[in-house]
């Protein structure tokens, strides 16, 4: 009986891979090379170390790109589970916390501190002009150290450079990349102090920062804080080496007001207080950073009625056609004020805006949006006063 050829020997011996394989394998090396002599006798070992670090490289950069770009921002999960369950009284106490904290450092500016705080929680940034040593950079500070959270301060000077705000890459030599390396922009709270001393091709840096919370860097996109808050200040005396802010800049910044200088005995109050050391090193956070979060989702939870945003829509409107107005307020100085009102009422304890908090803000909010002619400034009309005139002159919703 013929028997069948087993399957080893059934195949050509071309096509037998797995026993010439094995067979190379056992054979000692004078009589062929092994594959792993010849692998090595090309240079392969070499090529597979550049290929493996190269794979390493791209690994971490696309793993860099990707929690850049895709992974959730800060705090996402109190956003998404207790964010919603916040309710306007405790909201309405980390107002109160804040607001002592900051009364401890800066005597007689309840009015400037409630007016920072409705910014803060609106989502808008604030620009403070004022004489010197009158206490701006001392209630940016005292903000600051009041919350839990990043802080970061740019000294504005001409030689300031937009890299010096937002970031810049650094090519490491050991990797073979180029790596980015933050600037102070990506904090929670920023102070840009003297402002206008810096060119308006930096002023322009903040421009994306503080209108879209993000900022495009070398064609990547790179958001910012949820909370990310400025504080820029300016004095009004020294023009000097000062640039004037563009409009598109005082635009961004949704109040601008100034501090003033207190009363005598809040001054001698002051003298007693620094006497023998600063209050500000002593002071401690008194509010975390997702309570300021919760804060600023309770307060688009405030309602506003059709007939007053009408009003305040009346009030922007004004400015556009007021004689003297060069450039009236734009559409954001609606949003812009109906936010800040929101805040003012969440403040207040009550739970829908009122004519008197839209009337509270009308002038922080829109007043340094306007650019006025020069024959009525030299005639001594102020953007001030052509808000004080819409309010006395527009109805009041009932």
């Amino acid at each position: 009986m013929e028997t069948s050829p087993s399957p080893a020997t059934a195949c050509p011996p071309a096509w037998n891979v797995a026993s010439r394989t094995s067979t190379r394998f056992r054979e000692p090396p004078s009589q062929g090379l092994s594959a792993r002599n010849l692998f090595a006798s090309i240079g392969g070992e070499h090529y597979l170390r550049r290929w493996v670090k190269r794979s390493e490289r791209f690994a971490a950069g696309r793993a860099r790109r990707w929690e850049r770009n895709l992974a959730p921002p800060p705090l996402a999960e109190f956003w998404n589970t207790r964010m919603s369950n916040t309710t306007p009284d405790a909201a309405r106490e980390t107002y109160q916390r804040l607001s002592q904290n900051i009364a401890r450092i800066l005597r007689g500016q309840a009015a400037s501190t409630r007016k920072l705080l409705a910014a803060l929680a609106s989502g808008g940034h604030v620009l403070l002009e004022d004489f010197p040593g009158t206490g701006k950079t001392t209630l940016a500070k005292a903000l600051a150290r009041s919350i839990d959270a990043r802080f970061k301060r740019i000294q504005f000077t001409p030689d300031l450079l937009p890299s010096d705000i937002l970031g810049v890459s650094i090519f490491n030599p050991r990797d073979q990349v180029f790596r980015f390396h933050e600037g102070p922009v990506f904090t929670d709270i920023l102070l840009a102090d003297e402002i206008n001393r810096a060119s308006p091709r930096t002023q322009s840096a903040l421009l994306e920062a503080m209108g879209e919370s993000q900022v495009s860097v070398d064609g990547e996109r790179r958001n910012l804080s949820p909370l990310f808050f400025v504080i820029a200040t300016e004095n009004p005396v020294e023009f000097r080496g000062t640039y004037p802010l563009p409009e598109a800049q005082m635009d961004r910044f949704a109040m601008q007001f100034t501090l003033g200088y207190v009363a005598a005995g809040e001054e001698v109050a002051i003298l007693t207080q620094q006497q023998h050391n600063h209050p500000l090193d002593d002071l401690r956070p008194c509010a975390t950073l997702a309570e300021v979060l919760a804060l600023k989702q309770a307060v688009e939870n405030v309602r506003v009625s059709d007939e007053l945003k009408h009003y305040m829509v009346a009030l922007v409107g004004a400015t556009r056609r007021a004689p003297g107005v060069q450039l009236g307020a734009s559409p954001r100085a609606s949003i812009a004020l109906m936010k800040a009102a929101q805040a003012l009422a969440l403040f207040d304890g009550m739970a829908f805006v009122t004519p008197e908090h839209v009337r509270e803000l009308a002038v922080p909010v829109i007043a340094h949006r306007l650019v006025m002619e020069p024959q009525a400034r030299f005639s001594g009309l102020t953007p001030q006063g052509v808000i004080e005139d819409g309010i006395r002159r527009i109805k009041v919703p009932a």
